[in-house]
C-alpha cells in the first residue's frame, strides 16, 4: 500500500462506497461521470484505471449511458436492463471502487479492494431499485416507471455529486441503510423460517 494518511485511506474508501452505491442504480451514468470527473482533475487514479477518463472511454460511456437512460423509459425494456444489471451493476460498483482506491493503493490490492467493497455495495441500491419497479409495476401498470427511472437518473447525479464533495457523508449514509435493508431482511426470513 502507498505512503497515505489515514485521513487520506478513510476519504479513499467512503468515495469508493459512495460511487459504488451510485453504480447500484446506474450501471453506465457513474462510470461516465467518474471519467468526467478524473479528466477534470477532481478524482485522482492510478494506472490502468485512468483509462476511464480517455476519449474511447468517454465516447463509449457517454452513449452507453444515454442508452441505459433512454431504455430504462420504456415498459418491459426497463425490466430487460434490470436483469442485465443485476450483473453489470456490481461490476461497475467494483471497478470504480477499485479506481479510486487505486490513487491510495496498487493496482492489484485496489482492485481486491474494489471487488469486496464495490460488488455488495452497488448490491443493496440495486435491489432496492428492482423492489420498487416490480412494486411500480403490480400497482400503476408500470405507468409510473418511467417517473421512477427520470427521478433514479437526478439521484445518481446528485449522490455521484455528494460523493465527490463530501464522501464520508454519502458513506455513511450508504452504510446505514444498508444495515437497515440488511437487517429488515434478515428479520423478514426469521418470521418466515419460523412460520414454516
Amino acid at each position: 500500500m502507498a505512503d497515505v494518511s489515514a485521513t487520506e485511506l478513510v476519504s479513499a474508501i467512503a468515495l469508493a462506497i459512495a460511487v459504488a452505491a451510485c453504480s447500484g442504480l446506474r450501471a453506465l451514468l457513474p462510470m461516465f461521470l467518474t471519467g468526467v470527473v478524473i479528466r477534470a482533475g477532481w478524482v485522482s487514479v492510478s494506472k490502468p484505471f485512468d483509462f476511464l477518463s480517455t476519449n474511447w472511454a468517454l465516447l463509449i460511456f457517454g452513449v452507453a449511458t444515454a442508452l441505459e437512460i433512454v431504455g430504462d423509459k420504456i415498459p418491459a425494456v426497463d425490466h430487460a436492463l434490470d436483469a442485465v444489471h443485476t450483473i453489470l451493476r456490481p461490476l461497475s460498483g467494483s471497478i470504480l471502487a477499485a479506481a479510486v482506491l487505486s490513487s491510495v493503493s496498487d493496482p492489484a490490492t485496489a482492485a481486491a479492494l474494489g471487488l469486496v467493497i464495490g460488488a455488495p455495495t452497488a448490491l443493496v441500491p440495486h435491489a432496492l431499485k428492482s423492489t420498487a419497479r416490480v412494486v411500480s409495476t403490480v400497482t400503476t401498470g408500470g405507468l409510473a416507471n418511467p417517473l421512477l427511472s427520470t427521478l433514479e437518473d437526478v439521484g445518481v447525479f446528485v449522490l455521484f455529486v455528494l460523493s465527490i464533495v463530501v464522501p464520508v457523508m454519502v458513506a455513511a449514509f450508504v452504510l446505514i441503510v444498508s444495515a437497515l435493508v440488511i437487517r429488515r431482511l434478515l428479520s423478514r426470513r426469521r418470521r418466515t423460517v419460523v412460520a414454516a
